[in-house]
């Protein structure tokens, strides 16, 4: 978005923003600069400080947010970079369920006496509200992964503000186009942009934005520091991933939809848990961790696969991992819904839910 139109909506944000000026004979994308060295003298100075690539993937999604960006070498390497905001011994409040790699690095973090951590059902405000007396961060996603509980934002958000607190939300199931946390109340935003932003299963990379010009410019700083910077090429691809971020939303929604009807019916389905918007639905089996493990199995368009948000419909039963929480059910199996046909999706998956049914 810019200063002269800033009425424009998030789909054209997703196709305007970062792009070079409109000069005859330029370029009409921001191309892939390989580079480690600049000639001194200007603002960039070396390859780990910025990039031209990563500054036009930053300006656009920072644009979809309402913020200024960072972009990273993995959503770990921004999630990591957020918890270094906590002092020693500080206090970080999150959900029970959340992404897994979020809460090993908790646990971890803990373990060497570096935080404590409290976790706590996300969806019970008040509790929420209580645990942040003490807390220095807030960390919480919206809807949840994998139970897909879904947060009051700018309650929770207050509530740890009045405390002192930094919140903190992981937006990567929404994505920009279905809930913006910066203008709920949240002071950063994180992504990981393998998912949904740059969408097609071939992008390993991650982001953070904040609208606090110095709560950036101290991320920005260790960011330098630590090096946890994007490759050229991956900053290249999620950008133009993110150039079809509201169609592609847009179609997994609507098939996400559909199919949720349709499991809702299924004798084989004990519980379906959908937010009522996205492409991720988790559905837990009647069966159990058996028919959750022979479901993943039995199908020829739906992938098996632990990653999510691109094109391709995927799913897994998500307690295979250890580090899964024990409250999440053994039979509960993620389902990222893709872009296919939505009749195609569901001839392959509700053929194998039927061979479940006893």
């Amino acid at each position: 978005m810019t200063e002269d139109s800033p009425d424009l909506q998030p789909a054209t944000i997703a196709v305007t923003a970062g792009r070079p000026p409109h000069v005859s004979d330029e370029p009409l994308n921001t191309p892939i600069t390989m580079t480690s060295t600049y000639v001194a003298g200007g603002d960039r100075e070396y390859g780990r400080y910025g990039n031209p690539t990563w500054a036009a993937f930053e300006e656009a999604l920072g644009a979809l947010e309402g913020g200024r960006c960072l972009s990273y070498a993995s959503g770990m390497a921004a999630v990591s970079t957020v918890l270094d905001l906590v002092g020693q011994g500080g206090k970080v409040v999150a959900p029970q369920h959340s992404y897994t790699g979020t809460l090993l690095q908790l646990a971890d973090l803990e373990s060497r006496g570096r935080i404590t951590s409290e976790l706590v059902d996300i969806t019970d405000t008040a509790a929420v509200a209580a645990a942040c007396v003490d807390a220095a961060l807030v960390w919480f996603e919206s809807p949840t992964n994998p139970a897909l509980e879904v947060a009051d934002i700018a309650a929770i958000a207050e509530a740890a503000h009045d405390a002192g607190a930094y919140v903190v939300v992981d937006n990567t199931f929404a994505t920009p186009l279905l809930q913006q946390p910066l203008t709920m109340g949240a002071d950063i935003v994180v992504h990981s942009v393998t998912k949904y932003l740059a969408g097609h299963s071939d992008v390993l990379m991650g982001a953070i934005v904040t609208a606090d010009d110095e709560l950036y410019g101290v991320l920005k700083g260790r960011r330098d520091l630590l090096g946890s910077t994007p490759g050229t090429l991956e900053a290249y691809l999620a950008l133009r991933g993110l150039r079809t971020l509201h169609l592609r939303v847009e179609r997994a929604q609507a098939n996400a939809t559909t199919l949720v009807e349709r499991l809702r019916e299924h004798p084989a389905i004990s519980e379906v848990r959908y937010p009522g918007f996205g492409g991720i639905v988790s559905i837990v089996l009647a069966g159990e961790a058996l028919a959750a493990d022979l479901l993943v199995q039995k199908t020829r368009l739906w992938v098996h696969a632990t990653s999510l948000g691109g094109v391709e419909s995927t799913f897994e039963r998500r307690r295979r991992w250890k580090a899964e929480p024990t409250t999440i059910p053994e039979g509960l199996v993620r389902l990222s819904v893709g872009i296919e046909d939505v009749e195609d999706l569901w001839r392959d998956l509700g053929s194998a839910l039927d061979t479940l049914v006893v």
